[in-house]
């Protein structure tokens, strides 16, 4: 989905955990045709993927551990407006000079 959505250029880097789905052949053949450079991280190092660490910090400090879901269909949809309203384009984030994602993207792309 996400290339069809961003077709993003040749030399995407994509970082991923060592678990099954990012190791397959078909996986990893549709990175070449892409032009994606695959990235995995060392086996039990967390510090190999410190932003997707954060992000999950973020999420359950955030969000969840302050939160009762009656269901999965309450939580995920809970999950994806925190994704994609609130921290994707409102939370400010410092690592992107104090900027939301969406903002930092359109100012990199120029739009």
């Amino acid at each position: 989905m996400a290339i069809q959505h961003r077709k993003p250029g040749p030399g995407l880097i994509h970082h991923a955990d060592r678990i099954a789905t990012y190791a397959t052949d078909r996986y990893q053949e549709t990175q070449q045709e892409h032009g994606i450079i695959p990235s995995m991280r060392r086996k039990r190092d967390c510090w190999d993927n410190a932003v997707a660490e954060s992000f999950f910090s973020n999420l359950k400090n955030e969000l969840t551990y302050w939160t009762t879901f009656n269901n999965r269909d309450q939580a995920r949809s809970a999950i994806f407006d925190y994704i994609e309203i609130f921290y994707n384009r409102k939370r400010l984030h410092q690592t992107l000079n104090y900027a939301s994602p969406d903002a930092y993207e359109q100012k990199m792309i120029g739009a």
